[in-house]
């Protein structure tokens, strides 16, 4: 047995989980990888990360994979980061939201049971809050009004954490968007997308261009779950932590940001209606057969503002972001006018 705090990771070969195992088996924890076989394949990034299959929506498999941790731990665990769950960003609903994120979520923590865990992880998102004001920032005590599947699945989540399984000790972390260098982030992705070809749609918004969303590099996202796991001794039960960007770019801020860096000048953007950009939406959507990015139920959202009080992340982790997407967009433009193809392919674009 390893002597070594063991920390399980699930949706360990996600953008964010496969970074989270090899920074946490770097800090001296022995990790298990939990995550389905298939590609993308687990991280194998550092001798301390052991990979362990696990499929969180067949109870079996969780099961098994519990198993083989309590042989290799003495059913003694540091933390569960538990990051596994699903992603639509088509804005419709699935069964697969109850199914892997609330239910996976509920076997995994029964078999949790039979464990000495000092702390579980949940990773959820900053928008199970409802927005705020230009000028306001969401604190973790605001209400919850989440607009769309993907957030109301952690707002579900968190609530059976809490209710259902009162003992755990639990920490919310509520996630702004993710970014990296080379952009990763959706939104941010497609926004660069449609100026880089000069996409004559992406002159128009259909809310208040002064508003906008936090976002967390990934790298100070990686930084706080780690710290997160390392003072698991003094956050309490029960917490939720906002982790992002405390003042988000404008939409307009970040229009005119890109198109300085790839045409050094201001990218015009322009008011349009939300009805008339609602119907657009839909057009442009049957005529890509479906696969058009922006879907009628993002326009009712466009001035949904997003600025967050991290003054709880700097108390208990001692955390604030060392990167900012004002200063990273510079980098994103260099790495898609370099090598244009490996830009796209990489944020997963045709």
């Amino acid at each position: 047995m390893d002597e070594l705090p063991a920390v399980i990771v699930t949706g360990s070969s996600g953008l964010l989980g496969s970074a989270v195992c090899d920074r946490l088996a770097g800090a001296g924890y022995q990790v298990f990888g939990f995550d389905r076989v298939g590609l993308p394949e687990p991280p194998k990034n550092h001798e301390r990360v052991r990979d362990i299959e696990c499929d969180v929506t067949d109870s079996s498999s969780v099961r098994a994979a519990m198993s083989k941790v309590a042989e290799l731990t003495g059913s003694k665990l540091a933390s569960v980061v538990h990051m596994a769950a699903y992603y639509d960003f088509s804005g419709e609903d699935s069964d697969l939201y109850d199914k892997v994120t609330v239910n996976g979520t509920d076997r995994l923590l029964n078999e949790l049971e039979d464990f000495q865990c000092d702390q579980f992880v949940f990773t959820s998102t900053m928008l199970v809050h409802a927005p705020c004001s230009i000028g306001d920032h969401i604190r973790e005590d605001d209400p919850l009004e989440a607009k769309w599947p993907y957030p109301q699945s952690k707002v579900k989540t968190e609530r059976l954490i809490r209710d259902g399984h009162p003992g755990v000790p639990s920490v919310f972390l509520r996630m702004a968007g993710v970014y990296t260098d080379y952009g990763r982030q959706p939104t941010i992705v497609q926004q660069m997308k449609r100026i880089y070809e000069k996409d004559f749609q992406g002159h128009f918004f259909p809310g208040d261009s002064d508003a906008g969303q936090s976002a967390v590099h990934l790298d100070d996202a990686v930084e706080s779950i780690v710290l997160t796991v390392e003072r698991r001794q003094s956050i309490e039960p029960k917490t939720a932590i906002l982790i992002g960007e405390a003042d988000p770019l404008s939409y307009g801020d970040l229009q005119d940001l890109i198109g300085e860096e790839l045409y050094g000048k201001e990218w015009a953007t322009l008011y349009v209606p939300p009805t008339v950009a609602k119907v657009g939406a839909a057009v442009t959507d049957v005529l890509q057969g479906g696969d058009a990015f922006i879907k009628p139920f993002m326009v009712s959202m466009a001035d949904d503002h997003y600025a967050l009080d991290i003054t709880r992340a700097k108390e208990l982790l001692a955390w604030q972001p060392k990167h900012s997407l004002r200063e990273t967009i510079p980098k994103m433009t260099g790495l898609l006018q370099s090598d244009s193809e490996a830009w796209f392919r990489k944020n997963g674009l045709n």
